[in-house]
């Protein structure tokens, strides 16, 4: 495959994921990754101390999967909407079919709830950085790894980054 073509794909994959997040439609979440993946959150103070822990980790479309139960059926929290701004998509790198990929991230995210109702504020900046294999031919996250720029977290850190 062409690196171009790589690039393409794997630009579309990250745009149809953070439209996926920004639509709601969190159920088509874990279809982004390979049965066997890795999705986590890390601190960006964390990853520069090499610190391994994360805010979120999963390690399975299975796990991804009751995340995805847990948000719709028993975690509580505000009613928002998240709006994802993604720049500077790059390939930094290919071994054995894998391609390591780049890209900086802005999550927005609007209140919906009635007391703080059109409040906008930026939730969370940083970098992905995802680890993209093809699978028939359909490109799919075996890693994402989302370096956030702050361990901060605003609220209850609960929908997919």
């Amino acid at each position: 495959m062409q690196r171009s073509e790589v690039r393409e794909q794997a630009e579309e994959l990250l745009h149809a994921y953070v439209a996926c997040i920004d639509d709601d439609r969190l159920e088509e979440w874990p279809s982004f990754f390979t049965e066997r993946c890795l999705y986590k959150i890390m601190p960006w103070e964390n990853e520069a101390l090499s610190m391994p822990i994360a805010l979120m980790y999963y390690d399975s479309r299975g796990m991804l999967q009751d995340r995805v139960t847990a948000h719709r059926e028993a975690n509580m929290f505000a009613p928002h909407l998240y709006r994802h701004l993604v720049s500077a998509i790059r390939i930094v790198g290919e071994l054995d079919g894998a391609w390591q990929m780049r890209a900086n991230y802005a999550v927005f995210r609007t209140m919906i709830d009635p007391v703080e109702f059109g409040s906008t504020a930026v939730y969370s900046t940083g970098e992905y950085r995802d680890e993209i294999v093809f699978e028939s031919g359909v490109a799919k996250f075996r890693e994402k790894i989302v370096i956030a720029d702050t361990s901060r977290v605003g609220s209850l850190l609960v929908t997919p980054i």
